[in-house]
C-alpha cells in the first residue's frame, strides 16, 4: 500500500460522527461566551466553592470589565496581564480584554521575579490583574521601572466564595495565605473595577477574527520564554475542532471540571473555551493538588468531562480513598490526557476506577493548542497520541535534513499545519522563522505515523539518548518501567557516561513501603529492553519535580545530575 500523509489515511478511523473537516471560525473567541449567554442565559457557567454564576451574568461581567478598560484609557491591540489562579475573575477578566479589543497575556502564578519581569518586560502591557497573594511580587517589579506596567486591578480569592465561605475564609485563612494586602491608592479593586464598568458606556468595538487575542508564554526550557500569537481564529477554531472531535455531547448539559490551570494553553482551551462554546458547566478548582476538592467536586456535581494531565490521573489512582471506594467517580464520561505523555497503565487503571474513557492527546503551545487525540469510542492504540483532528495536516520529516519527507512509519520530526497555527513569536523574527516554514509548524518532536494514521511521539528531539552510538528514546523506556508493579511514577534521561556518552538514568517513586531495590529494577528490566536500553542507574525519590500543569521538569532532574558531578 503507498500511503501518503497527504492521502490523509487517519480520516478513516474518526468516530461515527467526526467530520474531517470544520469551519473555520469567522468571528472573535468571545463570541463563544455571547452565542451561549444569549441561548442559555440562565444555564450555570460557573460553579466555584458552592457558588453559582449563570452565563447571562458572565457575559455582563466581562462587559463592565471591557467598559471599565475602555474608560481607563485602553485600547484596541493593547496587552493585559492576567496573573491568577483558576478564579472566576480569570475568565471574567479574560474575556472583557478580548471584548476591549485587547491582547492577553496569562502568567504563571509561580513564576520567579526574574521570569515575571521577562515577561511584561517582553509584551510591554500596561495593565495587569493580579491576584492578592502575587501583589507584592508584581509591585517589586513594576517600580524597577524595567516594565510598562502602570494600571493594576487587585482581586482576592474570597470575592466570589459564599457568603458563608467567605466569612469563614476572611477568619482563618486570608491572613495566613497571604491573601489580605493593602492595596496602593494608585491601583484598583477587582470590584471597583467592575462597578467602573457598570457606570460607563458600554463599547462596541469591532474585532476581527485575525486581531491578536493571546500572547501565550512557553516554558522557555531552552532559554528565556517566548510568546506565541494566537489570532481569535486560532482560539476559536482549535474550540470547534474539540467540539466536533466529541461526537456525543450534549448543548447545555454538560458539566467539566476545571482542575488545570487557565493560564497553561491546554487548559485554556479544554478547560475554559471548550465547555464556554458547549454552554456546559464549568467546575473550577483553584488548587488543582487539593485531590479532595478535585474528586469531591466530581462526585458532587456529576462531572461528565474531565480534561487534565497524566499526573492528576496517576494521583488519582493511588490516592487511598478512592482504592477505598469512598469516592463515586462514576459520572465521568470521557478525559482527554494532555501535556505529557500517558502511559498505558495509568489510561488502564483510571478507566477501571471511573468506567469512562481516557485517552490521550497531543498539542502545544505553538498549535494553541491540541493537534491529535485518540477516538473516544474507537480504536485507542497502545502508545499512540491518536489521530490529527479535523482541519490538520501533518508531515514527518528527517530531523537533520529538515523537510525530507520520511515514509509511512519511518521516525522523524512531527510538522504540524491547520488553522489553530501560531502566527509566530512576539518579537522574535528569526526564532519564528525558525518554527513556521512555508505555513508548517516544526514541532521539535520525533513521531511517528502507522499505515492507519496513528501517531506515536517517540521523543522530544532534544530528549533523544544517544548512548554508545544508539538511539534510545525515553518514553519507551517509561512505558515499560511503569508496568513494573513497585512503581508510581518514572522519568527518564540521559546522563553523562564516561564510557557511553550518555547511559540511561530512570528516577521512580514507588508505592509506599515497596522495598523493592535498585538493582532488582534493573534486572527485572533487562527482560523487557534491548541491551543498549535499560536503565543502568535508577534513583528513587519521594516525588519528581513538575510543572503547574504536572508535567515532569527533566530539565530540572538532568540539572541536579549535572551539580551532582561537579
Amino acid at each position: 500500500m503507498n500511503l501518503s500523509y497527504a492521502d490523509k489515511p487517519w480520516i478513516k478511523n474518526y468516530d461515527d460522527g467526526v467530520a474531517p473537516e470544520v469551519e473555520v471560525p469567522d468571528y472573535p473567541l468571545f463570541a463563544l461566551l455571547e452565542e451561549s449567554a444569549q441561548k442559555y442565559p440562565n444555564n450555570t457557567a460557573i460553579v466555584y466553592q458552592g457558588n453559582r454564576i449563570n452565563y447571562y451574568d458572565l457575559n455582563a461581567l466581562a462587559n463592565d470589565v471591557a467598559a471599565a478598560l475602555a474608560a481607563s484609557g485602553f485600547k484596541h491591540g493593547d496587552r493585559a496581564v492576567v496573573y491568577m489562579a483558576n478564579l472566576p475573575q480569570f475568565i471574567i477578566a479574560y474575556f472583557g480584554i478580548l471584548k476591549a479589543g485587547g491582547i492577553v497575556i496569562a502568567t504563571n502564578p509561580l513564576y520567579s521575579e526574574r521570569e515575571l519581569e521577562h515577561q511584561l518586560h517582553d509584551c510591554g502591557a500596561e495593565t495587569v490583574f493580579v491576584m492578592t497573594p502575587y501583589y507584592k511580587l508584581l509591585k517589586k517589579v513594576q517600580k524597577k521601572g524595567t516594565t510598562n506596567v502602570k494600571r493594576i486591578i487587585a482581586t482576592n480569592v474570597k470575592e466570589y466564595l459564599p457568603w458563608t465561605k467567605r466569612i469563614l475564609f476572611s477568619q482563618f485563612k486570608e491572613k495566613k495565605g497571604g491573601h489580605r494586602v493593602d492595596i496602593d491608592s494608585s491601583d484598583m479593586k477587582f470590584q471597583d473595577f467592575i462597578a467602573l464598568g457598570k457606570q460607563s458606556p458600554k463599547i462596541q468595538t469591532k474585532v476581527s477574527p485575525e486581531d491578536t487575542a493571546l500572547l501565550q508564554y512557553t516554558g522557555g526550557t531552552t532559554g528565556l520564554s517566548k510568546g506565541a500569537i494566537a489570532v481569535h481564529r486560532n482560539l476559536a477554531a482549535n474550540t470547534r475542532q474539540l467540539m466536533n472531535w466529541i461526537p456525543d455531547w450534549e448543548y447545555g448539559q454538560e458539566v467539566f471540571i476545571s482542575a488545570i490551570p487557565f493560564f497553561h494553553s491546554y487548559g485554556m482551551i479544554t478547560a475554559m473555551a471548550f465547555p464556554i462554546a458547549m454552554a456546559a458547566q464549568m467546575v473550577i478548582i483553584p488548587d488543582p493538588r487539593n485531590l479532595a476538592d478535585v474528586m469531591g467536586s466530581i462526585q458532587k456535581y456529576k462531572v461528565s468531562y474531565f480534561p487534565g494531565v497524566p499526573a492528576m490521573y496517576v494521583a488519582i489512582n493511588n490516592h487511598p480513598d478512592v482504592i477505598a471506594g469512598k469516592y463515586d467517580l462514576t459520572s465521568i464520561r470521557a478525559c482527554v490526557s494532555g501535556s505529557a505523555p500517558l502511559l498505558m497503565e495509568t489510561k488502564r487503571r483510571f478507566e477501571e476506577i471511573t468506567g469512562g474513557k481516557l485517552v490521550e492527546g497531543y498539542g502545544l503551545t505553538e498549535a494553541h493548542v491540541v493537534s491529535h487525540a485518540n477516538p473516544l469510542n474507537g480504536d485507542n492504540r497502545e502508545g499512540s497520541i491518536g489521530l490529527p483532528i479535523s482541519n490538520i495536516e501533518c508531515r514527518i520529516v528527517d530531523p537533520v535534513e529538515g523537510e525530507k519527507l520520511l515514509p509511512i512509519g519511518a521516525a522523524g520530526e512531527l510538522l504540524l499545519k491547520g488553522p489553530n497555527i501560531m502566527q509566530g513569536y512576539w518579537n522574535m523574527p528569526d526564532e519564528t522563522k525558525t518554527a513556521l516554514r512555508d505555513g508548517w509548524l516544526f514541532t521539535g518532536d520525533i513521531a511517528r505515523m502507522d499505515e492507519d494514521g496513528y501517531f506515536y511521539i517517540e521523543d522530544r528531539k532534544k530528549d533523544l539518548i544517544i548512548a554508545g552510538g544508539y538511539n534510545i528514546y525515553p518514553r519507551e523506556v517509561e512505558e515499560v518501567l511503569a508496568t513494573h508493579p513497585a512503581v508510581v511514577e518514572v522519568a527518564v534521561a540521559g546522563v553523562t557516561d564516561p564510557k557511553r556518552g550518555e547511559t540511561v538514568k530512570a528516577w521512580i517513586v514507588k508505592k509506599p513501603g515497596d522495598t523493592t531495590t535498585e538493582q532488582e529494577i534493573i534486572t527485572w528490566s533487562k527482560d523487557y529492553l534491548a541491551k543498549y536500553k535499560y536503565p543502568r542507574v535508577i534513583e528513587f525519590r519521594d516525588e519528581l519535580p513538575k510543572s503547574t500543569v504536572g508535567k515532569v521538569l527533566k530539565r530540572e532532574l538532568i540539572r541536579e545530575e549535572k551539580v551532582k558531578a561537579e
